[in-house]
């Protein structure tokens, strides 16, 4: 996911009540930190792995299914052989026992606290999430997607004036809030709060409600964290010490950040940029983005990629009808030549065998006589009718004698 902020320039918001300053003050360079490459999947990841770290082991006793002196009855009483309860006089007594199909038995594999609770991560891996979190910050569609209210917000990413550190109360924070436009974020978070549904009730959990903003400062020690401690769903953080379990909560990036100026100013010497390490990580570089320009189809419909490409030929490639050479003449002439003069010289052999048959033929026909030819014929017609009239005609029996042709 290659979406970054596009903002070379961050304007300070001021509060009411700051003392005026230069022009020059008023705007900060974006750190290359907002530009960095979003990755989703590697934010999931380590989310997910870094909040298995919190978790407290839990098991069921060693002894939870087990504390009675069962025995088999063994066989021959028409009874299971699973261990029995011993005794008489109540309903424990004969009572199956043990066994994880059992009333008052042990559980299947019965959980123990030796189970593997916690997950590293590997250092890179994490900063790599922590940057993406921060990065996708500064993109509003995701801040909007996440479901963040900002649409009373000036810009982002959203940066204020170092005067808000020294804010000590909750009401001062609340009108804070109001002036940068970003306190119906936090009223949705207070609005949402509301009983877990579920038997998460029952185990210490039994509130929920969505995450409004992140103040992020600068100065340690500051009564910031005090003044906004007491907001619902808002967080406050320090610039040196960002979670990603706060940048982005549930794994889901865009969170809504509210920067100090300090804490901003503070982000090129903490992670770097793309050319020059970073002062406070040791050897960590940012990493660089597979394409400055992510609009892929602007990039290949530009003038100038479109000047030098070849142009598409639209062909529409059909699977070839497979034919039988031995009916189709053409395919047969592809796979063997020569068929072609074996055929004609076949025909060639055919007409002349037909012109032979036939001159032989015309040669026996002028050797008869034209009157013996239709004699010969009248006198089978006749033998013809005699034969289907009469079925006595054993006096013909020499055909040639009764017709008067001498052979």
């Amino acid at each position: 996911m290659a979406v970054a902020a596009a903002r070379p320039l961050v304007t300070v918001q001021s509060l009411d009540g700051d003392m005026a300053t230069d022009d020059t003050n008023n705007t900060l360079a974006l750190p290359d930190v907002m530009k960095s490459p979003i990755q989703p999947g590697i934010v999931n990841f380590v989310h997910s792995n870094i909040s298995k770290n919190s978790r407290q082991p839990y098991a069921v006793s060693r002894r939870a299914g087990h504390q009675t002196s069962a025995e088999s009855w063994g066989t021959g009483r028409a009874v299971s052989r699973i261990p029995r309860v011993p005794g008489g006089g109540t309903h424990r007594a004969g009572q199956g026992a043990f066994g994880n199909m059992c009333r008052g038995g042990r559980m299947f594999a019965p959980t123990r606290i030796w189970r593997r609770w916690h997950r590293k991560i590997n250092v890179n891996q994490k900063r790599y999430a922590v940057v993406s979190a921060i990065a996708a910050s500064a993109v509003p569609s995701l801040v909007l997607a996440r479901g963040h209210r900002i649409e009373s917000v000036p810009e982002l990413p959203l940066v204020v004036s170092d005067s808000v550190e020294a804010v000590e109360k909750t009401s001062a924070a609340i009108k804070v809030l109001k002036q940068i436009g970003a306190y119906p974020d936090a009223e949705k978070a207070k609005d949402s709060h509301s009983i877990r549904p579920g038997k998460g009730k029952m185990r210490n959990r039994r509130y929920i409600s969505r995450k409004g903003p992140l103040i992020v400062y600068g100065t340690e020690g500051t009564k910031i964290v005090k003044a906004f401690r007491n907001i619902p769903g808002v967080e406050v953080a320090n610039v040196e010490r960002l979670n990603l379990l706060k940048l982005a909560p549930g794994g889901h990036l865009g969170r809504f950040i509210i920067w100090t100026k300090s804490a901003f100013e503070k982000l090129d010497s903490i992670y770097g940029s793309f050319e020059k390490p970073s002062e406070k990580k040791k050897g960590y570089v940012l990493p660089r983005p597979k394409m400055v320009n992510a609009d892929l189809s602007r990039i290949i419909n530009s003038d100038e990629v479109q000047s030098v490409v070849r142009p598409i030929k639209k062909e529409v490639k059909r699977a070839p009808l497979k034919k039988n050479p031995l009916k189709n003449l053409n395919t047969l002439l592809r796979l063997n030549p020569y068929a072609k003069t074996a055929r004609r010289m076949a025909l060639l052999a055919e007409e002349q065998r037909v012109k032979a048959k036939k001159e032989k033929l015309d040669k026996k026909r002028k050797e008869i006589p034209k009157e013996e030819a239709a004699a010969i014929k009248a006198a089978g017609k006749a033998w013809y009718q005699t034969m289907i009239s009469d079925s006595d005609y054993t006096e013909f029996d020499n055909f040639s004698k009764w017709l008067g042709v001498s052979q």
